[in-house]
């Protein structure tokens, strides 16, 4: 049998070559033979036109290299002039490109490639990798090279699999839509590996040129009705949530109750959008709880007619639970499967451990806090509350030092750093267990003292990088809450959101919408993909059973039920770890009734305790807001030589002359809406005065008038223009 027009079209020219360059003056033969075979099997004109010209390029060589062995010359020329040759080859693989796809696959000998991988690999080459003679062509990336090439070529498909390998400390950065545009294919056909499993100079690619038609997945009769098949036909199919996975299920109890494990053969799942696998399975999102395993290519999935945490855990069953392990950590709350969510406070012979916090409006943020103060006090750790919003933290109480309000909260701030500087004197080569408490500095509504808008911005980022980088060896933690993960709240500081996750544990509760999102620049190790405004404000059907209550005769004195909502709920990070489903324990009376009628946990007798009123009203930065106080002894004396206000944070003489009469409070109106306009950034009634040069008892009652008017509006404390 014959070769096939094809294969005559693609293996002619690499004949001609060797021909030319072997026989001399009678390759002109061989070239008549190919165009009079080309002709004769009818090739398009093309293929026929690019054959001839390799033909005549292939005798010239061929005359040249005989006339140049014949004469005596050098025979490094007559091998010279295999360039050309090999160059009218190439020319013409181009010219026959669009039959690349279709070409089947033919023996080779071992060790050697076949002529259409020698075409993949010239193509790839020419345009990627280089090294390159066309001129004013830019290569994709130079140097990556395509190394372990294999061809899968059948009856229906053609395809071709390598890994993409540059020197090492370089990182591969070609693309999928390079390949497909190389290769004139789709860019679906194009697979490539999660960078994120493999060495940045090594990225495994699969390229089908031809792909053969999908078979459905199904194939049993009439619509998928179980799991299993509803996984298949709708989560695992190409644009399903998941795709390429199937689910084996561990345990079944109906449509809306079951649990499996997710798998993709030997391939990572990688970050899955809950919001497209619950359409996928036409569930609400609440009702669907994932859980990594220790196989990144595995997912536990669990579906739940009703969620597993919506009755909660009351916190008065189980206050015997609060107290700290051995091992430093408290009980925070539940996880999804039932097992008791823990995070450390502390690490046995290392020091303390942070916590970071993140929370909107009714999410259960102050809940948790409160939690974490009676848990610190009944393990006999003392407490530093910084509160800028006054009266929110009910267990306020069980604090050694309560800063409340934004002036107050600053001056807890400051204490806590004089601590540190305290322990470091004191303590040169700290030696575990310490004879002193460790002490939690708790931290709510951070973002009223960090954020640029804060009247003590610098001040406040200054004091809580450091604590953050170096408080934990002298038995100091931070607690922190924000209302948000994004960067502003921590003043735009990379420092303390990272040190904050470096040094202990993370709790991501409902945000508002368009600002819990933990991808891109607010992505967190361990919580890829997550999304808190996703998280609902209530459970499935909740609006229902609001719509059907009877409202006469309403008991104003009943508590709420935990399934009324869902605060606290939301993912708990631990060090190591991946972000798991969880809710926190749920307190239906005052942390201050659970406390044993023990007095807080009063914090060591030091100099920076004896003075702590002192060094709470006195800024610990220059004029600038730099220079952070860097020694005890410096910040002592200057404590002791009396506050000094800075001129941002200074009350002038009012120069309006508005004093206290009517006449001239009503002046101060048109002026705080004046700069709120202006200023078209919230704050604090502390800040208006400072900025306008009075004091804050002139100007609460001012707003609250303009509030009242609707020109003014207040947000946990922060005043803005209507």
């Amino acid at each position: 049998m014959g070769p096939t027009r094809a294969q005559f079209i693609q293996y002619a020219p690499a004949a001609l070559a060797v021909g030319a360059l072997t026989a001399g003056p009678w390759s002109a033969l061989a070239a008549g033979a190919a165009g009079a075979g080309a002709w004769a099997i009818n090739a398009s004109a093309p293929a026929l036109r690019s054959l001839i010209a390799c033909g005549f390029t292939a005798t010239g060589c061929g005359i040249a290299a005989h006339q140049a062995l014949t004469s005596g010359m050098n025979p490094l020329f007559a091998l010279g002039l295999a360039v050309p040759a090999g160059a009218a080859v190439l020319a013409h693989h181009r010219n026959t490109a669009d039959q690349l796809a279709s070409l089947p696959a033919t023996a080779a000998a071992p060790g050697s490639q076949t002529s259409q991988a020698q075409l993949i690999t010239a193509w790839w080459k020419e345009f990627i990798s280089g090294p390159t003679q066309t001129e004013g062509r830019k290569l994709i990336q130079a140097g990556a090279d395509l190394a372990h090439l294999v061809l899968d070529a059948g009856d229906d498909h053609v395809s071709f699999s390598g890994v993409i390998t540059v020197p090492q400390g370089q990182q591969v950065r070609v693309k999928a839509a390079d390949i497909a545009a190389v290769y004139q294919i789709p860019v679906s056909q194009i697979e490539m590996g999660d960078p994120k499993h493999y060495a940045p100079n090594a990225l495994p690619v699969t390229v089908h040129l031809k792909k053969a038609p999908e078979q459905p997945q199904i194939t049993t009769t009439g619509a998928p009705t179980t799991p299993e098949q509803l996984w298949a036909a709708y989560v695992g199919g190409p644009d399903g949530a998941m795709p390429g996975t199937t689910l084996v299920l561990t345990r079944y109890d109906g449509p809306l109750d079951w649990e499996g494990i997710a798998t993709r053969d030997r391939k990572a799942i990688g970050t899955v959008n809950l919001q497209d696998l619950a359409g996928n399975l036409d569930l609400e999102t609440i009702q669907i709880a994932l859980a990594p395993t220790d196989k990144p290519s595995q997912m536990g999935v669990r579906v739940m007619r009703e969620h597993a945490l919506m009755h909660g855990t009351m916190l008065s069953a189980v206050v015997d639970e609060l107290s700290m392990d051995s091992r430093g950590y408290i009980r925070l709350g539940t996880y999804i499967d039932a097992r008791a969510a823990l995070v450390p406070l502390a690490q046995p012979g290392s020091g303390a451990r942070h916590l970071y916090l993140v929370g909107g409006s009714r999410s259960g943020k102050s809940g948790v806090l409160e939690q974490v103060l009676l848990s610190a006090h009944r393990s006999r750790i003392a407490v530093i509350l910084a509160s800028p919003q006054a009266g929110t933290i009910a267990g306020a109480g069980l604090a050694a030092y309560c800063g409340d309000g934004l002036d107050e909260a600053m001056g807890a701030l400051r204490l806590a750093y004089a601590m540190m500087l305290d322990r470091e004197a004191r303590y040169r080569s700290p030696a575990f267990p310490f004879t002193d408490p460790l002490i939690l500095i708790v931290i709510d509504e951070a973002h009223m003292l960090l954020s640029v808008s804060s009247p003590y911005h610098a001040e406040a980022k200054a004091i809580v990088e450091q604590l953050t980088r170096r408080s934990l060896k002298r038995g100091i933690g931070v607690v922190l809450a924000t209302q948000t993960p994004l960067a502003e709240d921590l003043g735009n500081s990379t420092v303390i959101r990272s040190q904050l996750l470096i040094g202990g544990g993370a709790v991501f509760l409902r945000c508002a919408k368009g600002q819990g999102s933990l991808v891109g620049a607010n992505a967190v190790e361990g919580a890829e993909g997550i999304d808190l405004s996703m998280i609902p404000s209530s459970w499935p059907g909740q609006y229902a059973k609001v719509a059907e209550r009877d409202m006469s005769g309403l008991d104003t004195e009943a508590a709420a039920n935990p399934e009324d909502g869902t605060f606290g709920l939301g993912y708990l990070l631990t060090p190591g770890s991946q972000a798991v489903q969880f809710r926190s324990l749920h307190l239906d009376v005052p942390p201050t009734t659970l406390a044993g009628g023990m007095p807080p946990v009063a914090v060591e007798d030091c100099e920076a305790w004896r003075l702590r009123e002192a060094i709470a009203l006195t800024p610990m930065v220059d004029q600038r807001g730099k220079n952070l106080v860097g020694s005890l002894t410096d910040l002592l004396t200057k404590a002791q030589q009396g506050p000094t206000a800075l001129p941002q944070q200074r009350a002038q003489t009012d120069p309006a002359g508005t004093g206290g009469s009517p006449e001239g409070q009503e002046l101060i109106k048109p002026r705080i809406l004046e700069l709120l306009k202006e200023e078209s950034i919230p704050m604090t009634a502390e800040t208006i005065a400072r900025k306008l040069g009075t004091t804050a008892k002139n100007i609460k009652p001012r707003l609250s008038e303009l509030k009242k008017r609707d020109e003014v509006t207040n947000e946990n404390g922060l005043w803005r223009a209507a």
